[in-house]
Parts: structure tokens; sequence; C-alpha cells
């Protein structure tokens, strides 16, 4: 391959009458013609392989942006998610104590009614039995009485 300080350092043998010898100057431009063309088609396949992978690094890097962006919308909705999560699982918890309570208090209602109911009965009963009671000492009595009357008859 020739280089610059070859082609800086290139020497042609003066010919007596005509000055450079003509074969050496043709022989020497058609090495130089051969080794620009390589040179040349180096270069242009060098410059589309850049090019190309210019292309393929935005690409790439266009792919980068999008995964992160992706990457961030992904976490973004987990979290949204687990808040919404978190607010849903918050509401049954609220709506299960509402239940329990009105449960509760429902069941304390029946209590008290059956408490009443109780205490009704037993304040029934009571009157009852005090009724039985004065029924009976009365019938003790007029029964006391009904023997006195046989008793004096006899």
């Amino acid at each position: 391959m020739i280089t610059p300080l070859d082609l800086e350092n290139k020497k042609f043998s003066k010919q007596m009458m005509n000055g450079y010898s003509v074969e050496e100057v043709d022989d020497f431009l058609d090495d130089l013609t051969i080794e620009y063309t390589k040179n040349y088609k180096e270069v242009t396949e060098l410059r589309a392989q850049v090019e190309e992978l210019n292309k393929s690094l935005v690409q790439y890097k266009t792919m980068e942006d999008t995964l992160q962006n992706t990457l961030v919308v992904a976490q973004t909705t987990a979290e949204e998610l687990k808040n919404v999560a978190k607010k849903k699982a918050d509401q049954m918890i609220e709506e299960a104590k509402g239940n329990a309570k009105k449960q509760v208090d429902e069941l304390d209602t029946q209590i008290m009614l059956k408490q009443k109911e109780y205490d009704d009965l037993k304040r029934q009963f009571d009157i009852y039995r005090r009724k039985m009671e004065s029924l009976i000492v009365s019938q003790g009595e007029l029964l006391k009485e009904i023997n006195k009357n046989e008793d004096e008859e006899l």
C-alpha cells in the first residue's frame, strides 16, 4: 500500500533530454491508481458500514427510550393497581365492620325485646300467682265458713 510518505519521497530518474522517465511515471501512476481505487472502495464500504451502524444505534437508542418509558408506565400502573387494591380492601373492611355493627345492633335490639317480653311474662306470672293465692285464700276462707255453718247446723 502506498503511503503519503511514499508519495512525498518518490524520486523519478531524469533522462537526459526529456526529464523524467515516462515509463517510470506511468508505472507509478498505475500503482497509485490501483492503491487509490482499493482505498476508495474500502473507505466507501467503511462509510456505508458506519452509516448502517449509526442507523442501528439510533434504532437501539429509540428502543431503549421506548423500553424505559414502558418500564416507567409499568411501574406507575403497578403502583396505581396496588393503591386501588388497597383502597378496595379498606372499603371491604369498612363494609364488613359496618355490617357487623349493624348485626350487633340488631341482636342487641332483639335481646332487649326478648328481655322485655321476659319481664312482661314474669310480671304477668306474678300477677297470676297473686290472684291464684288470693283465690286460694278466699276459697279457703269460704270453705272454713261453709264448715263453720255446717258445724253450727249440726
